[in-house]
């Protein structure tokens, strides 16, 4: 919902990492990290940033969960066999023609694809965010390990809320009210 005085960054995407339900089920607190996926694809759908998924291994692994898929229609879901999204020549290709310079990162797992993507994106001269409350793994100590390090490697490592409030920048924004709303209703559903 842009306006002049509120323009979407042209060069920011979201990237929903492996949140196929085997992993889901398979990570600590999976359904918890599933709804913060939730939250940030409809955050960044109100903000009208773009949106993609990667699958890691969909043939033998399945795809995306669908409340994720339905959260953000028409997205472009990218299959890769390499656990950085980046180290796919068809995401990098991608993102390169979009011309991302900061990739939004939520999913799964944290000490892998997670890590490896951030770190390729840095590598590559791109700004990357790890949304900390919409990623999991199956040890929470290697997820935080992980994290540090991120930081440590020029990332930024903040909740999605944070993010998305400082895009917004004030309350004067379209998407603002909606977004406050959308932040009570996940709060509240993650809370439950």
């Amino acid at each position: 919902m842009p306006d002049s005085t509120h323009p979407v960054p042209d060069d920011v995407l979201l990237l929903c990492v492996d949140m196929q339900p085997r992993f889901v089920a398979a990570v600590e607190h999976g359904e918890r990290i599933r709804r913060r996926c939730e939250f940030a694809l409809a955050a960044a759908r109100g903000l009208g940033l773009p949106i993609a998924f990667s699958e890691q291994v969909p043939a033998k692994l399945g795809g995306t969960a669908p409340e994720l898929l339905a959260a953000a229609p028409g997205a472009p879901v990218w299959g890769k066999e390499t656990f950085s999204a980046l180290a796919d020549p068809v995401i990098r290709r991608a993102l390169d023609d979009r011309a991302v310079r900061h990739l939004l990162i939520c999913g799964i797992e944290t000490p892998i694809c997670v890590y490896q993507t951030a770190l390729d994106a840095i590598a590559s001269g791109m700004q990357a965010t790890v949304l900390a409350d919409a990623v999991g793994a199956r040890r929470s100590d290697d997820a935080a390990a992980c994290l540090q390090a991120l930081t440590r490697a020029g990332a930024h490592v903040l909740p999605a809320e944070t993010v998305f409030y400082a895009l917004l920048r004030d309350v004067s924004h379209p998407f603002f009210r909606e977004y406050t709303r959308l932040v009570r209703h996940h709060h509240d559903a993650v809370s439950a």
